[in-house]
């Protein structure tokens, strides 16, 4: 009988524990289930890139040597996705929130109907004030998605720079192998890689110049979408925990069921084969 009731009171505590569980997750439910796919970012990311600098000394393990300057350029991108049901005061907070740190939109889209809006911007925020850019954005609406990601382009920026010096060595070359005269057809090959060589320096200082001081910017990337709350009744609510719970416990007790079947099968055979053992050594 003792063990009859342990078996109805750990019955019951799971269906009640299955129940809560399920009226607690709906509450997290608080927006539309629609979503909203934007290529977007991927469109744009190729076209242009932030990079910024962070200068520190790494001391020696010589006392006697001074400390190594350490110039580390890199890149530092905030994802951003929160969604909204007052789309156009959230929209007008962003966009004040960004300013007051002094950072610039260098790309935007704005689309959709009313009910169904979305925003994308890519900011461009000075370094000093990314963090706290952040902190503030994620407060908007309810983040759907949000992380930062930090890449090292040290020396993605001295290859750049050793390129553009080896380029400029040949270019130099080339323009005094031109002073010196000689045949029409070489002078005018000399003429169109003194060209060539021109314009792949032009690339390179577009690329470097990405890398300069003065244009210095980390990226956040800021998506906001418009969803209409849902908003749902505490009979409703407790409805579908209690149908989803009758239906998830009833599968637990089904698999408990059959497993427990199976164990005691498997157990009557083990007993049957031992009893045909035992019946074969007495003969």
């Amino acid at each position: 009988m003792k063990r009859l009731k342990r078996l109805f009171f750990w019955l019951i505590l799971i269906f009640i524990v299955l129940y809560i569980f399920r009226l607690a997750y709906g509450y997290t439910k608080t927006f539309d289930d629609t979503t909203y796919e934007t290529a977007f970012f991927e469109n744009i990311s190729s076209s242009k890139r932030n990079y910024a600098s962070k200068k520190y000394k790494v001391q020696s393990n010589n006392v006697n040597q001074t400390a190594i300057k350490v110039d580390q350029k890199y890149e530092k991108i905030a994802e951003i996705k929160t969604k909204s049901s007052s789309f156009e005061q959230e929209e007008a907070s962003s966009r004040k929130t960004i300013e007051q740190f002094n950072a610039l939109i260098q790309f935007e889209q704005k689309s959709g109907n009313k009910g169904y809006r979305k925003l994308n911007l890519v900011v461009g925020v000075p370094p000093e004030n990314f963090d706290s850019l952040y902190n503030k954005l994620i407060k908007i609406g309810k983040v759907q998605a949000k992380q930062i990601t930090k890449k090292d382009k040290t020396n993605e920026y001295k290859e750049l720079n050793a390129k553009k010096q080896s380029l400029e060595k040949i270019r130099n070359s080339l323009i005094d192998l031109k002073s010196k005269g000689g045949k029409i057809e070489e002078y005018m090959g000399l003429e169109n890689r003194i060209l060539e060589i021109e314009q792949q320096l032009q690339g390179l200082g577009v690329s470097l110049g990405d890398f300069d001081d003065e244009n210095e910017f980390c990226t956040v990337q800021f998506s906001l979408l418009e969803g209409k709350e849902v908003k749902i009744g505490l009979m409703q609510r407790m409805k579908v925990a209690l149908e989803w719970t009758v239906s998830m416990y009833l599968q637990i007790i089904t698999i408990l069921f059959f497993i427990t079947l199976f164990a005691y099968l498997i157990l009557l055979v083990i007993d049957k084969l031992q009893l045909f053992e035992r019946i074969l050594n007495k003969k």
